[in-house]
């Protein structure tokens, strides 16, 4: 285990609710360290903005914690909030269309499955809670990517080659900026064979309080049953499941997309 992130982890863990601010000789006997490490661990968490220097004279430095801390919180609180709120509405969408039901998110440029409900089919998915996949392959995690900044897309497009679908189908760039322009234009996305083979899965964005994408609600299952009224069924009650999560987590419904 590397020692330094582990000291400048601990440093962290000093502050309370009752010592929101200590001073570089407090913090350096806390944790046992010589003081010319304490500084330089604390010298590198306040240039990332986990620590910021609230008062500073000759004889000692005063610490509090940063705002990166507070953004960080922020993000974990998000994916907390949108997990528990959408659990109770993917279980009951899983009883109306008996598919396996999935909760999809963006963490480090990669897609995070962190919610799953399965379905009575004797079906075997390659998903869990928990795994990680490209941001370009299976409905969901493409309908996130359909709706980043163009150059945060840019840039997860073009940090590596694209790997081949489950169906070994080889995905290039141009063809992969098109389909997110259509997932964005239609409003849900649409994958067939692209993680698991004849499975279609089909996701719809769930917003949050700043009416942006936070989340994706994917089903997914053997393509066979995605056909004709069954589709249409899934279709419209993910999209109305998504929509009811969205409001939970305090979006509201322009007007434009009400027409």
């Amino acid at each position: 285990m590397n020692q330094s992130v582990i000291r400048a982890l601990s440093l962290l863990n000093l502050f309370t609710e009752e010592t929101p601010e200590l001073t570089l000789k407090e913090l350096a006997s806390k944790a046992s360290l010589p003081k010319p490490t304490a500084y330089r661990l604390l010298t590198t968490l306040e240039r990332l903005d986990y620590l910021y220097k609230s008062k500073e004279n000759e004889h000692d430095s005063r610490y509090r914690l940063g705002l990166k801390l507070l953004e960080l919180g922020e993000l974990v609180s998000g994916q907390l909030e949108v997990r528990g709120i959408a659990l109770p509405f993917m279980k009951q969408l899983g009883r109306e269309i008996n598919e396996v039901i999935h909760l999809v998110i963006v963490y480090q440029n990669r897609a995070t499955y962190i919610e799953k409900v399965d379905s009575t089919r004797p079906l075997r998915l390659n998903t869990r809670v928990g795994k990680s996949t490209p941001l370009y392959i299976g409905s969901g995690p493409k309908l996130l990517l359909a709706h980043m900044p163009t150059g945060r897309q840019k840039e997860i497009i073009e940090s590596e080659p694209l790997k081949p679908y489950k169906n070994n189908q080889q995905l290039k760039p141009d063809e992969l900026w098109k389909e997110l322009s259509i997932i964005r234009t239609k409003g849900y996305a649409y994958s067939v064979g692209e993680q698991d083979l004849d499975t279609t899965g089909i996701s719809y964005p769930i917003y949050d309080f700043r009416n942006e994408v936070s989340a994706s609600l994917t089903v997914s299952g053997l393509s066979r049953y995605f056909e004709g009224e069954h589709l249409s069924h899934i279709k419209e009650q993910t999209k109305q499941t998504a929509l009811k999560v969205s409001e939970k987590l305090g979006y509201q419904l322009v007007e434009e997309q009400q027409r």
